[in-house]
């Protein structure tokens, strides 16, 4: 029998992804340490329905995400009951094209030019250009001035899928020790961060130095991300918004 806890999960449907501040409204205006503990609760019930609350972030400013992940069945398998097969051929091509990049990215121009090359049915390049919108509405990427990356979604699931398939192409974050998709590296020893994790390790430090290798770091540091102070000022938009309503 589910727990009290559990009540939340309608905000949930499968890959849904929610921000901190609606997690932290989902229990009841709990502190971001109390949260951690609110999700760790439902997961120990769920362990056994073979689903699970996932955290992550977004890669690039460390916004806290969280998805209900199915952990039964593979991320593309999941995929094939939304999407045809030459539609996952060409999502699976993307992926390895922002796999294989060194920013994380890959241009529209260079997936589109694929599209003879997929299984199944054969796709002009204006359908294609409709599936990568439909990947976006999804929530499986992001697109950025034509060019497309992982949306965190697809990163909360697919981790595991993508370390076993791409194991040489695969870019680890020195620090959390997670899938890199976009993020900065050390020009001396090559070793890759998270923007995150680059700006939690060098928010005290004035002279940031490589972690690995001990040089000069020469990247712009990101600022911290805090939910505290993003919860905060949510609260007191709101309150603002519901002063006018009533002056009204």
């Amino acid at each position: 029998m589910l727990t009290t806890g559990t009540t939340h999960l309608p905000w949930f449907v499968d890959g849904y992804i929610l921000s901190i501040s609606c997690m932290l409204g989902c229990c009841g205006n709990a502190t971001v340490d109390k949260l951690e503990d609110f999700i760790n609760n439902i997961n120990s019930v769920l362990e056994s329905l073979y689903i699970e609350i996932k955290r992550g972030v977004t890669e690039d400013d460390g916004r806290p995400i969280y998805a209900l992940v199915n952990l039964a069945t593979t991320s593309i398998s999941k995929m094939a009951t939304d999407f045809a097969e030459n539609e996952l051929d060409l999502f699976r091509k993307a992926l390895e094209l922002i796999i294989d990049s060194e920013t994380g990215f890959a241009s529209s121009t260079n997936i589109l030019n694929l599209v003879d090359q997929l299984k199944g049915k054969k796709m002009r390049k204006k359908e294609a250009e409709q599936v990568l919108q439909k990947f976006v509405q999804n929530k499986w990427l992001i697109e950025k001035e034509g060019e497309f990356t992982l949306h965190g979604r697809a990163i909360l699931e697919m981790e595991q899928y993508i370390r076993e398939t791409y194991p040489d192409a695969v870019k680890i974050c020195n620090i959390c020790h997670s899938l890199l998709i976009q993020g900065q590296s050390c020009e001396t020893c090559g070793i890759r961060m998270h923007l995150p994790c680059v700006a939690k390790y060098f928010q005290s430090n004035a002279e940031p130095r490589c972690p690995h290798c001990n040089d000069y770091w020469p990247h712009e540091i990101p600022e911290v991300f805090d939910p505290e102070k993003q919860r905060e000022a949510g609260i007191s938009k709101s309150n603002k918004k519901s002063l006018r309503s009533r002056q009204h």
